[in-house]
């Protein structure tokens, strides 16, 4: 019953961000349509639109990163350069990429069993150059906040999950930030059991909930203008 309510709740409140979601553009094809994370079909819409934004908010964050910002008029073009980049140099990784938060910023899903052992915080060796060049991206494209989330299915307590997801999350983190990724521009957070995209009645549901994400949101050069001038 634990497991079946926290899947409704989540269900729910993932569905009702259809109507706000609006449609966003397929990297491949340049076609609109409406957002998979808005339908609840990629990972993380709960962490990426029901948190809102970013950790710890944005304005700081600009300042602290030294960031100088996109044009604004590019943004959507070079969003969509760096998801079919992304998408090519992680195929058949098992990683998914997609856009998220109403096609405003970037997330890559990597799934259970790609990165981690179960129950284990240690990077894979074998998924290392994978990570590699998510790292890379981030390098080649470094107007950019990035945030790093860790969840995991609802099997043992509470508090363990808590702490698994937090340490597989700032591994990533970390990981990203010795390939050259200024660590200014990171944060990392875990969500324990508290985000589930799918049923944690099955095996199959369970394997879609242990997954680490990140999320990388384009800054502007109007962020960083507003947020000099201390806006928000």
């Amino acid at each position: 019953m634990k497991n079946k309510s926290r899947w409704l709740v989540s269900s729910f409140a993932a569905l009702s961000l259809v109507a706000v979601s609006g449609c966003v553009t397929d990297p491949n094809t340049g076609q609109r349509k409406v957002s998979r994370t808005a339908i609840g079909g990629a990972g993380g819409v709960l962490a990426g639109a029901l948190l809102g934004g970013l950790i710890g908010g944005k304005t700081g964050r600009i300042v602290g990163a030294g960031i100088g910002g996109v044009a604004g008029a590019a943004v959507g073009y070079q969003m969509d350069k760096q998801i079919k980049e992304l998408k090519e140099q992680t195929a058949g990784s098992g990683i998914d990429v997609t856009p998220t938060d109403n096609g405003s910023a970037i997330l890559v899903n990597l799934p259970d069993g790609v990165t981690f052992d179960v129950g284990s915080a240690t990077l894979k060796p074998e998924f290392r150059a994978t990570l590699d060049q998510i790292a890379q991206s981030m390098n080649q494209y470094p107007n950019s906040l990035i945030d790093v989330y860790g969840h995991t299915d609802s099997t043992g307590s509470d508090a363990y999950n808590q702490t698994l997801s937090e340490n597989r999350a700032r591994t990533v983190a970390n990981y990203l930030a010795s390939k050259g990724v200024a660590a200014a521009r990171i944060r990392s957070q875990g969500f324990g059991e508290t985000t589930p995209i799918a049923s944690n009645d099955t095996p199959e549901g369970r394997a879609k909930n242990r997954r680490v994400e990140i999320k990388i949101v384009p800054v502007t050069q109007e962020d960083v203008a507003a947020a000099k001038s201390g806006g928000q």
